[in-house]
């Protein structure tokens, strides 16, 4: 979107829904002042662009801009509320405007926003409401669409719903009116600067070592591990970090809605979907970039998460030789995982016997990694579960490991254990013939993180 187009849409006055009354706008007592800095920086801009690209260069000009704007149009300013100003116009300008200091806290993991009005985020697993807010609709629709432009979507009455993401990976959503009676909503799911390992997740107490000791040991005998969880239970996370234990001489494709893996291998090849155009056309969804992904001699395909047809699709490549393949379901536990995937297969169109899904499923995948979210926000894996097989027309289970939840700290805090069931997986004759030698103590039960066996 040009800058033009920006000052036009600042320009428009939108006034709220009788809905939306009620929940009061506070008032600034320099919004006029703010609103015509801003008219003269994207005028200023527009006129005059850098001919550079550099961040740091346009930042530093829309600092000095607003400053001297500041000075010439106010005889007198206190100090901190020109500083304020300043950031502001930095914000609004560079960055996402209002919502700027909230995406760049480390603490904030999830930014809600509700109308231009209220704005929560989430800290430490629990929501709170934070004082930000936008001038009127129209100041979200503007942070919207410099948060689509740059990616080729776009939204609007005719495609009110959106899923994008910003620089950095973090997922966004956007639904705007019709859709949304509550005014243009935002929900910003964040993605840690620094990508979570392993070591970190063990460290948060979602998982024990000798669960991922185990969880290494399948993706490197290139076992088909699907992981299962709820909306934001971290699944995303968690399959970032069991890739990092494909090895990098393979070549890897990962496949999402939006971009959001970061593999640190050196060779992977990263595609996402693309909505239709604005007649309709010319969508690419999952199910042709898996169906793609076949032809580009993958090692490996991981697939951010399946949702449809394409599920079909990925049991076929896991049976034919792409094995090693990871993705994510939405799930509550591995028997609805599994009842999951039959409905999603049933979704592709074709007249396949419930038998004849329930064979694809059970040959194809070996594990089920189930991850939950607690009251308290903490997250952890509370299933490994290994997929043996079919018995008559019934898909058969075992819990290798299992989280038993103990009670409630005096802070509210999940108590419980992390513990092996005493079963040893069937596939666990491959994880030698594959070189791996994975230790039959650590499926001994046992109590805590690594603590003494039973």
């Amino acid at each position: 979107m040009s800058l033009m187009r920006r000052l036009e849409r600042e320009q428009a006055v939108s006034a709220p829904t009788p809905d939306v009354k009620l929940v009061r706008e506070q008032v600034d007592p320099y919004k006029d002042l703010k609103t015509r800095v801003h008219h003269k920086l994207i005028a200023e801009l527009e006129k005059n662009p850098l001919p550079s690209t550099d961040d740091e260069e346009f930042e530093e000009r829309v600092r000095s801009l607003t400053e001297e704007f500041l000075n010439r149009d106010t005889e007198y300013l206190p100090r901190t509320e020109k500083q304020k100003i300043i950031e502001d116009m930095v914000n609004e300008v560079v960055g996402f405007g209002p919502i700027t200091p909230l995406i760049n806290d480390d603490t904030v993991t999830e930014v809600m926003v509700n109308g231009p009005y209220q704005v929560y985020v989430e800290r430490g697993g629990r929501l709170e409401k934070t004082n930000v807010q936008f001038r009127d609709d129209d100041h979200v629709l503007n942070v919207i669409d410099k948060i689509v432009a740059p990616i080729g979507r776009r939204i609007d009455e005719s495609m009110p719903m959106v899923d994008a993401r910003l620089p950095d990976g973090s997922r966004v959503n956007a639904i705007i009116s019709p859709l949304s009676l509550t005014g243009p909503c935002i929900t910003i799911r964040k993605f840690s600067r620094d990508p979570f390992t392993i070591k970190d997740l063990i460290q948060f107490g979602t998982l024990s070592p000798e669960m991922s000791m185990f969880l290494e040991a399948c993706v490197r005998a290139r076992l088909n591990v699907v992981v299962s969880g709820g909306t934001g239970t971290g699944k995303t996370t968690l399959l970032n970090c069991i890739s990092s234990f494909i090895p990098e001489e393979e070549r890897i494709i990962t496949i999402e809605d939006a971009a959001e893996l970061r593999l640190s291998q050196p060779h992977v090849i990263t595609l996402e979907t693309r909505p239709p155009n604005i007649e309709g056309k010319g969508a690419i969804t999952v199910r042709d970039l898996v169906r793609n992904s076949l032809r580009m001699r993958p090692n490996r395909i991981v697939v951010g998460e399946v949702r449809g047809g394409e599920s079909l699709d990925m049991l076929q490549a896991m049976n034919t030789g792409h094995d090693g393949s990871l993705t994510t379901v939405h799930a509550n536990s591995p028997r609805d995982m599994l009842s999951r995937l039959e409905t999603m297969v049933l979704m592709a169109g074709m007249d396949l016997p419930l038998r004849a899904i329930r064979e694809q499923i059970a040959s194809a995948i070996d594990v089920i990694v189930q991850q939950s979210r607690f009251q308290d926000g903490s997250r952890k894996i509370t299933h490994i579960t290994e997929v043996v097989g079919m018995e008559g027309d019934t898909m058969v289970t075992q819990d290798i490991f299992k989280f038993q939840q103990t009670g409630k700290s005096p802070q509210g805090k999940i108590t419980g254990r992390f513990q092996a069931t005493g079963i040893i997986p069937r596939f666990h004759d491959k994880l030698k013939t594959s070189g791996i030698r994975l230790p039959e103590s650590i499926f001994e039960p046992f109590e805590g993180f690594g603590g003494k066996k039973k």
